[in-house]
């Protein structure tokens, strides 16, 4: 029997976790709405929304005789101190632009950068890419940057340091191209 006016009082029968989840109580139509709304911003809120990664980039730097570029870095671990030219890319900065910055930071020289040779995931919450880079006019200009490096030298490839990472090694042996 229905009271007066015609309408039931009794609530409608429960519903599945699943259509509880998809009805979302207007929730979802809000958020999509509001997502649309923000247009252009999208990307910004997603990127303020989610996890940070920093981005580690190495200049894998070659002299014009085929020399390369190795530091010998004070922050690094004791046993592979030598390796490229490298730092975290800035907001706002290509990664093009993160080597050419890191090599005149931390010895004072002038790079062109080239082609990206290596793009993988380091630890937890990094990114590292791997460009290789020409040494413009010499290294002339050497300036160490020494609270980050201990020492400066192009190595011929048949005269590699030991105390250099792996992956160092590896793509200092790979041919530019």
């Amino acid at each position: 029997m229905s009271p007066p006016g015609g309408r039931c009082t009794r609530s409608p029968p429960p519903r599945s976790r699943r259509e509880a989840e998809v009805a979302g109580d207007g929730r979802a139509d809000l958020l999509v709405r509001a997502w649309r709304a923000a247009g252009p911003l999208q990307g910004w809120l997603a990127w303020r929304l989610h996890a940070r990664f920093g981005v580690g980039v190495t200049g894998i730097v070659r002299a014009q005789d085929g020399r390369v570029l190795l530091l010998r870095h004070r922050l690094w671990p004791a046993e592979g101190q030598w390796g490229f030219p490298s730092g975290f890319a800035r907001r706002g900065e290509s990664f093009q632009e993160t080597v050419v910055r890191e090599v005149r930071e931390e010895t004072g020289l002038t790079v062109r950068v080239g082609r990206l040779v290596e793009l993988r995931s380091g630890s937890r919450y990094r990114v590292e890419a791997y460009y290789e880079a020409a040494l413009v006019g010499g290294a002339d200009g050497l300036v160490l940057e020494r609270r980050e490096v201990l020492e400066a030298r192009l190595f011929p490839l048949d005269a590699l340091p030991a105390g250099m990472p792996r992956l160092h090694r590896e793509l200092a042996k790979r041919r530019p191209g």
